[in-house]
C-alpha cells in the first residue's frame, strides 16, 4: 500500500499509521509521531478513520528511506515512533496497523486509496476487536556434551602406553553414538512437547500462527522448538496465563509467554 512512485513533487506528503474504528482522538491527536514538523492527526474515511501525519516529502524519498534502512539506530527510532502511535490507537479502539512508511502524496490520494480497502479493513477490525496478540515460545533443554559421558581411564605402565588399548576405538565410537542418541531423544521429546503446547493454546485462541524459531545467541545452549503467536480474546487473558503455568508444571518444559501486543500478525488474514 505504500505509495512511493513517482517521487513526491510537493513539499509535504501524508504518512498513515493505522486505520481504525471510532478512535478516542484525545488519546492520539497531538502525538509526536515520526517527525517534529507536525503532530499526529486523523483523516475521516466514512465509517473508518485513518491516523495520519503530514511529513516532509524530502524525508521519505526512496534514496533517503533506503539510507535510513541501513542505519540501525535511525531505523529503530522510526520503528519505535511508528509503533508508539499504533499502540496508542489500539489501546482505545480496534486498529489495523499499516506498514511503516505507508505514504500518499496528499490527503485526497490517501482517502481514495484507503477507501478502496474499506471492506478488507472492516473484516480485519471485526476479527481482532476485543482481542490481543500473545506470543508463546518453547525451548528444548540443553543437550549433553560429548564429554559428559566418559569411561574411566585405566592405569597403565609406561610400556603399555606405547601399545593401543584393546577396544579403545570401539568404546570411543559407542560413547559418540550414545551421546548422539541422547541428543536426538531430547530433541524429539521437546518437539512433541512443543506440538502439545501449541495444540492446547490453539484450543483457547481465536487464531494462531507458527513462526520460524529464532536462532539463539552465542553461548545459549537452549534450542527454541516453538515460536508461535495467538489471537486471544481479552476476557481469556487470565485463562491463557493459567494454561501456560499448568503446561510448564505438567511438561517441565521451558515455556515463555509474552504480550499482550497489538495484533499485527492477524490483520492481514481476512
Amino acid at each position: 500500500m505504500t505509495e512511493r512512485g513517482p517521487e513526491p513533487t510537493g513539499v509535504n506528503t501524508i504518512y498513515v499509521f493505522a486505520v481504525c474504528w471510532n478512535p478516542d482522538l484525545s488519546a492520539v491527536v497531538g502525538l509526536p509521531g515520526v517527525t517534529d514538523e507536525a503532530r499526529v492527526s486523523s483523516l475521516s474515511l466514512g465509517t473508518l478513520t485513518a491516523i495520519v501525519q503530514t511529513v516532509r516529502a524530502s524525508d521519505f524519498t526512496d534514496e533517503v528511506w533506503q539510507a535510513r534502512l541501513s542505519d540501525q539506530r535511525e531505523l529503530e527510532r522510526y520503528a519505535r515512533a511508528h509503533h508508539d502511535v499504533v499502540a496508542a490507537v489500539a489501546a482505545c479502539c480496534p486498529t489495523v496497523p499499516l506498514p511503516m512508511a505507508t505514504l500518499y502524496h496528499d490527503e485526497e490520494r490517501a482517502r481514495e486509496a484507503l477507501a478502496k480497502e474499506a471492506d478488507r479493513f472492516n473484516a480485519a477490525l471485526k476479527r481482532i476487536a476485543h482481542h490481543a496478540e500473545w506470543g508463546v515460545k518453547v525451548y528444548a533443554p540443553p543437550c549433553p556434551r560429548d564429554d559428559t559421558v566418559q569411561t574411566p581411564i585405566p592405569q597403565v605402565t609406561p610400556t603399555e602406553r606405547s601399545r593401543p588399548v584393546a577396544g579403545a576405538g570401539l568404546a570411543y565410537l559407542n560413547r559418540k553414538r550414545g551421546a548422539q542418541e541422547r541428543r536426538e531423544r531430547i530433541q524429539d521429546e521437546a518437539l512433541r512437547t512443543a506440538e502439545a503446547v501449541d495444540a492446547e493454546v490453539r484450543g483457547l485462541a481465536a487464531a494462531s500462527r507458527r513462526l520460524r524459531p529464532h536462532a539463539q545467541p552465542s553461548g545459549e545452549r537452549r534450542v527454541q522448538v516453538l515460536n508461535a503467536t495467538y489471537l486471544v480474546a481479552e476476557h481469556r487473558a487470565e485463562d491463557l496465563a493459567l494454561l501456560t503455568r499448568t503446561l510448564r508444571e505438567r511438561t517441565g518444559a521451558d515455556i515463555e509467554l509474552s504480550g499482550p501486543w497489538v495484533p499485527y500478525s492477524f490483520v492481514g488474514e481476512v
